[in-house]
């Protein structure tokens, strides 16, 4: 059996081409199935439980998404609802769901896959052996996972497909691997699995695969032997090079990728061009695992954050800048020691040179003197009082420091007032581990709802 899935975006939030997915949708996909997050950004939505993504953008794409699901008459799946898939960002997805239904006037069943993992099943699994680190993974403990704000685990396959057997035109799911959503349905009809997972790596980002990649939609082809994947905008092409170079994209190994159950091998993976746009793939294998197990994901607050902004433009500190900050830093730390009482590990403070080396550090290799230099300090303390008095504190000594004893005290630009922010807490990775679980959907939690538009609210 072949089925079609169609793939509008690399994730939702970032826009696709609407005359694309129209043409997508004009070639009779099975499913629409599409991304919501990743870890891309790092810990902070997955510690807050919120959206990177804004909440205008996600309801414009997501109002065009569903009414071309109405228009189709297919099921629309989102994986890791509102960037980190926590229950509260399902939720939030969900009450877009039902403004949008109310909006368009549709009736709709949704099933939503809740991912969040109390404290007491991952405590409960600690004890019982059934949480296993990866390579590198933190030090786990009791106390570590109680100091998590915030735990996922990602769903795979069997999650979504769980969801869509219960007849749901609409999936919200929690945290979700980036191939979840794509390879549920072509798994429950029986295509070829290496192919499914295969595929669905190559599309799980959308037009990435093409010669386009900002065009987003691709249509992906499933049958018994292999796939087919072509991109939906007119100036887009899939060749077996932009197919094949995406099993490196967020891959340790360009071979092997890991999912719930087994795991992909695309050694013997044979990349064919059809034509100047469409890619055809066969000799892909999936292996399965004889246990199941899903990833976690963990964040936790590390501290609360100040930062403070100047900019050199005096030619003498821009060529100076580095040896300027590294004066400033003994000196102010010094300062905050005296004035506050506070040692090493009471907190911490950075400089970095934007325009110099703010990216890179040490390992920077360019040279050459800029015409500006920005000096960005982040300072790190266990509250948030304590790091802003240290930003109070620096404050005169950022905008006055000189160089050198002996010349006149500098006056450096602040770009706002006051130069200090406060950025609240600061949230750190806490779990590289995988759950294992005894049946597929005992780490996760399915609901369905039915929305009649006319009942309202």
């Amino acid at each position: 059996m072949v089925t079609r899935v169609l793939v509008p975006s690399g994730v939702l939030g970032l826009g696709f081409d609407s005359q694309a997915l129209a043409r997508g949708i004009a070639k009779g996909p099975d499913i629409i199935c599409i991304d919501g997050g990743s870890t891309d950004s790092g810990p902070f939505s997955l510690g807050t439980g919120t959206s990177k993504y804004s909440r205008a953008a996600t309801k414009s794409e997501w109002r065009q998404l569903m009414q071309a699901r109405a228009e189709a008459g297919i099921p629309l799946v989102i994986g890791s609802c509102g960037t980190c898939g926590t229950d509260s960002t399902v939720d939030w997805m969900l009450e877009i769901t039902r403004e949008l239904a109310e909006e368009l006037g549709q009736d709709l069943k949704i099933a939503t896959i809740y991912s969040s993992q109390p404290l007491e099943r991952l405590t409960s699994a600690l004890g019982a052996g059934e949480i296993t680190a990866l390579e590198p993974a933190p030090e786990i403990s009791e106390a570590s996972l109680k100091s998590c704000v915030n735990v996922v685990a990602l769903a795979g396959a069997e999650q979504i497909g769980a969801a869509l057997a219960t007849g749901a035109d609409i999936v919200l799911a929690g945290r979700t691997t980036d191939t979840a959503t794509v390879s549920a349905l072509p798994l429950m009809r029986g295509d070829h699995p290496g192919a499914v997972w295969h595929g669905a790596k190559i599309a799980e980002c959308g037009a990435l695969c093409s010669t386009n990649p900002i065009s987003g939609v691709i249509l992906v082809d499933f049958d018994d032997e292999g796939f087919t994947v072509e991109p939906m905008a007119e100036d887009a092409r899939c060749t077996p090079h932009s197919v094949s170079a995406h099993m490196l994209y967020e891959n340790s190994d360009p071979f092997i990728l890991y999912e719930p159950g087994g795991h992909l091998d695309v050694t013997e993976a044979r990349y064919t061009a059809l034509d100047e746009r469409r890619v055809r793939v066969s000799g892909s294998k999936w292996v399965s695992s004889n246990t199941y197990t899903v990833k976690l994901e963990g964040a936790r607050i590390g501290g609360y954050q100040t930062t403070i902004l100047a900019v050199l433009r005096d030619a003498h500190y821009v060529a100076n800048a580095q040896a300027w900050v590294d004066k400033l830093k003994t000196f102010v730390s010094r300062e905050i020691s005296k004035s506050m009482g506070l040692g090493d590990g009471d907190f911490d403070l950075e400089f970095r040179l934007i325009g110099v080396n703010a990216a890179l550090g040490s390992i920077e290799t360019k040279t050459g003197t800029p015409t500006e230099v920005g000096v960005l300090g982040i300072i790190t303390a266990g509250d948030q009082q304590t790091a802003s008095e240290i930003g109070k504190l620096i404050n005169p000594f950022v905008l006055h420091y000189p160089l050198t004893s002996d010349e006149e005290l500098p006056t450096f630009a602040f770009p706002y007032s006051p130069a200090q922010s406060e950025r609240g807490a600061l949230y750190e990775f806490s779990l590289n581990h995988v759950l294992q679980l005894k049946a597929p959907m005992d780490g996760f939690t399915l609901t369905t709802q039915d929305i009649t538009h006319a009942q309202g609210w």
